[in-house]
């Protein structure tokens, strides 16, 4: 990958180092941010705002992964585990619901909460949530937000939203507010969307610094800036581009390919005809938009079969922009269940600090997706049924929308 310091668009970090956005010189800090935060340069967002912006970075808080990204998903971070200097840190993701939020006094009397991640597009991608609950933290205690905004690598256009509404008392770290799957915003609009929405804190002292140059129509490779890890499995965009819905599968006891090199993108089981499940992918109209299907073997290294042969498929992307991964995992959960005879079932084991439901449900918004499946639903019936919900989002989300088409 060639790395271009003057990109087409320019992060929200890119405009602070560059001077846009508030003058921070001088003024205590809490850094809230991952390995992603980075201009295009490269540069770290802790150097940048201890170098040319001039702050007093007084604090660092850490989402799920941790401050390095080394963790796996749903493990414990323990505070201080990545040290920063002398600038105590803080873990967002602990062993309960509480540690997902800050507690004032790990802002350290800062004056701003400076917010900087990189977002994938999709719901369940916890990021966005961490950063909404930490801002509500540092809005109710009277500290200003300002919140470094970044292309979603997906793009934003109506067309490509997927899924529809989070059913009440659904709501969990993976769907935290009622908003589409694919949901086509950037972490900004979403992220001060939901504060708006969930009342929980006056959103006049939270600031997004936009992008520049940034359209929706963008996938995240005509932006020229670099792609970096913002968590363990999510290598490259065509991992990014089929996450929406193979996400899904963190819900089942199929293998989503962790413990392979292409998480997400290669998925199976010891159980599973690999063969056979691309036959029935290839002739289900809509299944796999953008997409082709190989079958394959594998063996994951950990997680899941870890040491297990594997029958699977591969999800090869072959037009980014036609990709509707939702639709196409509903597809492969409808299928894998019939071929499976049996042996495919759903995860009941504490699944993102809830217990007492299918982890299905709490990334579906619902049981509708479980059902549906069991009864081997036409994919047109699911994509019909959630289209209300999916249109009733769009309506939602325009007035919080920052960026043209």
């Amino acid at each position: 990958m060639t790395i271009d310091a003057s990109p087409p668009v320019r992060s929200g970090l890119d405009r602070l180092a560059r001077g846009d956005g508030p003058d921070l010189r001088g003024r205590p800090v809490a850094l809230l941010c991952h390995p992603a935060s980075v201009t295009a340069g490269l540069a770290h967002a802790t150097d940048v705002l201890a170098g040319p912006v001039g702050a007093d970075v007084v604090s660092q808080l850490g989402p799920e992964h941790g401050l390095d990204a080394a963790a796996q998903d749903m493990e414990v971070v323990a505070a201080g585990t990545c040290t920063s200097g002398h600038v105590p840190t803080y873990s967002l993701y602990g062993d309960d619901f509480a540690s997902l939020s800050p507690t004032p006094a790990m802002l350290h009397g800062a004056q701003w909460l400076v917010i900087d991640l990189q977002d994938i597009g999709a719901r369940y991608y916890t990021y966005v949530w961490t950063a909404v609950l930490a801002a509500e933290v540092a809005l109710a205690a009277g500290v200003k937000v300002l919140l470094l905004d970044r292309p979603n690598p997906l793009g934003g256009l109506e067309a490509a939203i997927e899924g529809g509404a989070i059913d009440p008392g659904q709501e969990s770290f993976v769907g935290l507010h009622d908003v589409a799957v694919r949901h086509g915003m950037t972490l900004g609009e979403l992220a001060r969307m939901a504060i708006v929405e969930r009342g929980l804190a006056d959103p006049a002292r939270l600031e997004v610094l936009a992008c520049a140059g940034w359209r929706r129509s963008m996938l995240a490779p005509a932006t020229g800036l670099p792609w970096v890890l913002p968590s363990p499995n999510m290598p490259t965009l065509d991992t990014a581009l089929v996450y929406p819905g193979q996400c899904l599968l963190e819900g089942t006891n199929l293998s989503e390919g962790r413990g392979t090199t292409r998480p997400f993108e290669i998925f199976g089981a010891p159980w599973l005809d690999g063969r056979a499940l691309a036959d029935a992918l290839r002739g289900e109209p809509d299944a796999i938009p953008g997409l082709a299907v190989r079958p394959l073997g594998f063996k994951p290294t950990f997680q899941k079969f870890a040491g297990r042969s594997c029958g699977g498929v591969q999800l090869h992307v072959r037009d980014a922009a036609a990709v509707r991964s939702l639709q196409t995992s509903w597809a492969v959960l409808t299928a894998a269940w019939r071929l499976g005879q049996g042996a495919m079932r759903w995860r009941t084991e504490r699944y993102e600090f809830v217990d007492d439901r299918p982890a299905l449900d709490l990334l579906a918004g619902g049981p509708w997706l479980r059902a549906a499946v069991e009864a081997q639903a036409p994919l047109a019936e699911l994509l019909a049924e959630q289209e209300p919900g999916r249109r009733a989002f769009i309506a939602r989300r325009r007035p919080f929308l920052l960026y043209p088409e």
